[in-house]
């Protein structure tokens, strides 16, 4: 009888455990989006989903909600940026200047990851959300320093 009992408490509680739902998981509802920080054009949203970007160390995960039209200038990360399209589509060009008509077009689910120091841009098509993930800090450095947002005033 004990023997039963036991078994019958193990399973019932292997089986509760496997029904909580993680702390570190988000339905699309509980994802609360605020202004990006002022190293970022004004009028896209941001959402830190996992870890500190800004932080001196560690895994991140954010996720940038842009307005048709956004466009991020020229610029390059000190770290690996990996990048997918959540739902719209984002053109991405690669160099030190904007050039519309050389950017790629990623639509929903793409992904694509660079490597530091390489010079990239883009633009949202439509209502665009990207998530990016890497390791902190997550820094940008635009190629021409008069197109940071957090240097005009």
């Amino acid at each position: 009888m004990k023997t039963t009992l036991l078994a019958f408490l193990l399973c019932a509680t292997i089986f509760a455990a496997a029904q909580a739902p993680p702390q570190n998981a988000f339905t699309a509802d509980q994802i609360k989006f605020g202004p990006v920080p002022p190293v970022l054009p004004a009028g896209a949203q941001l959402a830190v989903l996992e870890g500190d970007p800004m932080g001196t160390s560690g895994d991140f995960t954010i996720r940038l909600k842009m307005p048709d039209g956004y466009r991020i200038a020229p610029h390059w990360h000190p770290k690996r940026e990996n990048a997918t399209v959540i739902s719209g589509s984002f053109k991405v060009g690669m160099g030190d200047s904007f050039d519309a008509s050389k950017m790629n077009v990623f639509p929903t689910g793409s992904f694509a990851y660079l490597d530091p120091s390489m010079h990239h841009y883009g633009m949202a098509v439509g209502e665009t959300v990207v998530q990016v993930h890497g390791e902190a800090p997550f820094q940008i450095n635009y190629v021409n320093p008069s197109d940071d947002p957090s240097m005009k005033k």
